[in-house]
């Protein structure tokens, strides 16, 4: 087979150079091109690229045995890796369950509150309500409880529609309101949709913490979390949070519930986790929702890698790499160092309309106009273009449409949580530099310094 000759396909025919090694936080093609992993793959590789004592402990597992099928043996790294994760996240969320991704995450999540509810007698309670824009997976139950059209809407005949609220992007908004009014106007749409479609009905509410692909890292206003979980409690709704991109340490808290001090019914985990040395996730909750399902004939649930002990292996040394480097805390840190670089960029290019994030998830979006945050002409494809000029130069950075799929641009700036200052700043040359280009080929305006 030569370069040119594939069998492969994937979303697209964008042809890629072959990737040759890591190293940090850098990425080499095979003719020796270095390219800086803004995005940590797509907010995977949060420890970096080839982790020398995540490499030895994986090769250690693998000269003991890389299966055991869960119903057959029980291993000391699942066992282990379970036992640190518990420790790990917020009190009353004390099983897990383990799996091979975000989107087995998702449904997996969904099941056991199903599964619970069924329990309970309350087999009415099936609807699961998420928000729009949103991004939940790529399978069909995840799918359906995803807000993004242009994934969804091919496929909409063949799935049970759920309910979907208004995500809180209150950037947006021109209104009077506070933003702790605008949040809690926000949390109302939950308890407004809870009684329309009556509250015997609904089984859960799902939501990103922080927003992922599909709104571009959005953070709410501090008031919409502790009311969403306040509505959730009086209905008797479960509520999950999709920590599939902010769990692990990305928002400088190894979950992003915690920077709210709100701990979720359950919690879907994957990317991070595994931080790319192996397919991995889990979903977290409590006893109180396991053991009655465990009680009433099990879990009626699985997947073939559930548990994989290689792959738990390298959960548990991801884990211990980020303590031992205190890589959750210098999230924190260089997520403001980053943030201010980002909000600096507003000065010099006027179509950059909103810079948002938290921790080492950041983002800033693409506008026509900042004071009414009109979008882009969808025809620039911005969101695709800038992407490849800044690849071009060295740097990867990871884009979607903003408002549902159909418009809009956002870019989401993502790096390894062991980036440094120096890293960070060699990062926004090339990210300037693609910005630029841009700006130069499809005519917006670039202010200069006086």
């Amino acid at each position: 087979m030569t370069d040119e000759t594939s069998y492969l396909f994937y979303q697209s025919r964008n042809p890629r150079p072959f990737l040759d090694h890591g190293e940090g936080i850098y990425l080499f093609d095979e003719d020796g091109k270095r390219y800086i992993d803004g995005s940590s793959g797509a907010m995977v590789s949060n420890i970096g690229h080839s982790n020398p004592r995540v490499l030895a402990k994986m090769k250690a597992q693998m000269d003991k045995a890389t299966f055991g099928y869960r119903l057959h043996f029980r291993t000391h790294p699942s066992e282990d890796l379970a036992a640190k994760t518990v420790a790990m996240t917020p009190d009353r969320l004390d099983r897990v369950f383990f799996v091979s991704g975000g989107s087995e995450a998702v449904e997996s999540a969904v099941k056991l509150a199903r599964q619970y509810a069924l329990t309970q007698g309350q087999s009415e309670r099936y609807r699961v309500i998420s928000r729009f824009p949103s991004y939940h997976g790529c399978t069909f139950g995840a799918l359906e409880l995803t807000g993004y059209a242009p994934l969804r809407d091919p496929f909409a005949p063949m799935m049970q529609d759920m309910p979907k609220i208004a995500a809180p992007a209150t950037y947006l908004d021109r209104d009077n309101l506070t933003e702790e009014e605008r949040g809690l106007k926000y949390a109302e749409l939950l308890r407004d949709k809870i009684e329309e479609l009556g509250s015997e009905t609904v089984l859960a509410f799902l939501m990103e913490p922080v927003g992922g692909a599909s709104t571009g890292a959005l953070v709410a206003p501090d008031s919409y979390y502790g009311r969403v979980r306040e509505i959730c409690d009086e209905y008797g709704v479960l509520l999950i949070y999709d920590e599939i991109m902010t769990g692990a340490g990305r928002t400088g808290k190894f979950l992003a519930a915690e920077h709210w001090g709100i701990t979720p019914d359950i919690v879907a985990m994957s990317k991070g986790f595994g931080a790319g040395y192996a397919p991995l996730g889990a979903i977290i909750a409590g006893a109180r929702l396991v053991e009655p399902v465990l009680d009433a004939g099990g879990f009626l649930h699985g997947f073939t890698y559930a548990g994989n002990p290689l792959a738990c292996a390298a959960g548990l040394a991801v884990l211990e790499e980020m303590e031992d480097q205190g890589l959750i805390e210098n999230a924190a840190r260089m997520g403001e160092v980053l943030m201010d670089e980002l909000r600096a960029l507003m000065d010099r290019y006027p179509f950059i309309g909103d810079v948002r994030g938290k921790g080492l998830l950041t983002a800033f979006e693409f506008v026509a106009d900042r004071h009414t945050m009109a979008p882009l002409d969808p025809k620039l494809n911005a969101y695709e273009r800038l992407v490849e000029l800044a690849y071009s130069r060295g740097l990867i950075i990871y884009s979607r449409r903003t408002r549902g799929g159909k418009e809009g641009d956002h870019f989401l700036v993502a790096p390894p949580l062991i980036i440094t200052e120096e890293q960070i700043q060699e990062m926004m040359v090339i990210l300037r530099d693609a910005l630029d280009a841009f700006a130069d080929e499809v005519g917006l305006s670039v202010e200069t310094a006086a």
